[in-house]
């Protein structure tokens, strides 16, 4: 017999309220399409009926708890992804941040971290990472792992390599890895100024005077008030001045601090934050 639709809804939020409760996870604010449709396919793949029997097993089991929050994280991503992105940055914001004597820059829900291994390259390859530190967060812990090894496949390097090279870099991407059989490791050099740690948009506060934010499609995800809430923490975390970049698909339109902001480019979703007069 199929459940109906609003006893499904209602176990997701008492599935939701406990994560909150139990561990201080808050997805409450995630829209509700995409995070039904991740956590439905997560809890048949754990042979899971209903998603009441996942709450027993979430309050005593903290390794389920990390296999639900992986699946219900978007975790997209790739190295140089959007090279007109990334050309701009070379082009525009490295000689901003280049007038600063140190640099912080956020990566927020750097998942596991291509695009932050390709800021470090961005960085070295204009002179500039030594006087900066990247700050690469997540709620995802495993992503989170996995960003810190720094170990990704040869066959997506490889695919990878065509987007360096259309950002206009000066070298190769194989310059800034090592491989062996069918793993890539990144070069330890770009690890040299990164932290990674656990941060929850939904719950944490600022986590550092920052430069320049990035925090490409994961907006997409959040109802309009924890996208506020998470938009203003980015504001209240960046220097007049500084860079918050996101998604294609994610704008500052008709959000609390779209008049804090303006843009470096509209099309490529960079936003410069207004100087005080």
């Amino acid at each position: 017999m199929d459940v109906p639709v609003e006893i499904e809804d209602l176990e997701i939020r008492l599935l939701l309220e406990t994560m909150l409760l139990r561990y201080g996870y808050d997805f409450r604010q995630y829209t509700s399409a995409s995070l039904k449709r991740r956590l439905l396919q997560c809890l048949t793949a754990c042979d899971i009926t209903h998603i009441s029997d996942a709450i027993p097993k979430i309050i005593h089991d903290r390794s389920f708890l990390d296999q639900l929050i992986y699946a219900m994280s978007v975790t997209v991503t790739e190295c140089f992804r959007d090279p007109p992105f990334y050309r701009l940055l070379r082009q525009k914001v490295m000689p901003v941040l280049a007038t600063y004597p140190f640099i912080n820059i956020w990566h927020a829900g750097c998942a596991t971290g291509e695009e932050v291994y390709s800021m470090a390259i961005l960085l070295q390859e204009e002179g500039l990472y030594h006087r900066a530190r990247i700050f690469a967060t997540d709620i995802n812990n495993k992503s989170l792992h996995q960003a810190k090894e720094g170990i990704y496949t040869v066959k997506n390097m490889e695919e990878y390599a065509n987007n360096y090279r259309a950002t206009g870099g000066p070298g190769t991407l194989a310059d800034y890895y090592h491989a062996k059989y069918d793993l890539a490791r990144m070069s330890a050099s770009l690890k040299e100024n990164m932290v990674f740690a656990a941060h929850n948009l939904a719950t944490d506060g600022v986590f550092s005077e920052t430069h320049l934010i990035l925090c490409r499609n994961v907006l997409i995800y959040f109802n309009n008030d924890l996208k506020n809430r998470a938009l203003k923490l980015f504001d209240d975390s960046l220097v007049p001045g500084g860079f918050l970049c996101l998604g294609t698909k994610e704008s500052l339109q008709f959000t609390d601090v779209a008049d804090h902001f303006v843009p470096l480019s509209q099309e490529l979703r960079i936003y410069q934050k207004r100087v005080p007069r």
